[in-house]
């Protein structure tokens, strides 16, 4: 599978006169346990495009982070197709995904993996030395408005710092793809609302695809599109007619 461009900040345009990043079609992951099948996810069929902020919304056991991790190249399906552009995903051998998520996947999860002994700027750093293309520490965490506290440990930082930490070392590399596993799910309302600003500035600055997973309601009205789930299959697709800022949501 061929390597992908970074790409330059672009304009919105309708997702009608795009091609789709990724197309799902019929996805199907099915988890056996002993005699017992699960069916984590039941005939998804998805298209996903560059610059949307997208929010995956469902009660947990929806099949939120089971489609994350198959759009991530972390898991495969057992059944349907999925293609990133003009690569297959679905058939994409070990070193081929793990090529794909170096360079085009960057990850958030809902707890910051950082590492206690780094500062954040050498945290980040982790990522930028091995990336291809990268932006530098200090502008990744200045995107995340984190530029004065780039020289302290973790233990120094708040939650809301560290997981945007976490996002700075996440799109360091320029990623056309941010997913991100319930985010804000360890944090109070109002430092998760310097979270999602963090990703919705990376989302407009970058041209990023972001996806997003929350059980919250609110969240969604940030977002180009929600995607509802549940028992695996999607249950409605829904566009905003506008963007509501960050700051704006009701909490």
């Amino acid at each position: 599978m061929g390597s992908v461009t970074p790409p330059s900040p672009v304009s919105p345009v309708p997702a009608t006169e795009r091609d789709p990043l990724f197309r799902a079609r019929g996805l199907t992951k099915v988890y056996a346990t002993g005699d017992v099948e699960v069916r984590a996810l039941n005939g998804v069929d998805l298209d996903l495009f560059a610059s949307e902020l997208v929010v995956l919304l469902g009660a947990s056991g929806s099949g939120k982070s089971t489609l994350l991790n198959i759009l991530g190249g972390l898991d495969v399906p057992t059944d349907g197709s999925l293609t990133f552009r003009d690569a297959d995903l679905t058939h994409a051998d070990e070193n081929d995904l793990t090529r794909y998520r170096r360079e085009t996947v960057g990850f958030v999860f809902q707890f910051y993996n950082l590492i206690p002994s780094l500062t954040a700027r050498e945290n980040v750093a982790l990522i930028t030395e091995i990336a291809r293309d990268p932006m530098s520490p200090e502008e990744a965490l200045q995107l995340v408005g984190l530029g004065p506290r780039m020289d302290h440990f973790p233990s120094q930082l708040s939650g809301g710092e560290q997981q945007r930490v976490a996002i700075a070392r996440a799109i360091a590399k320029r990623p056309e793809v941010l997913l991100c596993d319930e985010p804000t799910g360890a944090l109070d309302v109002k430092t998760g609302v310097s979270v999602l600003d963090a990703i919705d500035r990376v989302n407009r600055d970058l041209g990023t695809l972001a996806v997003v997973i929350t059980h919250n309601a609110v969240i969604a009205d940030m977002a180009d599109r929600v995607i509802h789930l549940s028992d695996g299959a999607i249950t409605q697709i829904h566009r905003n007619a506008q963007r509501q800022s960050v700051q704006s949501l009701k909490w």
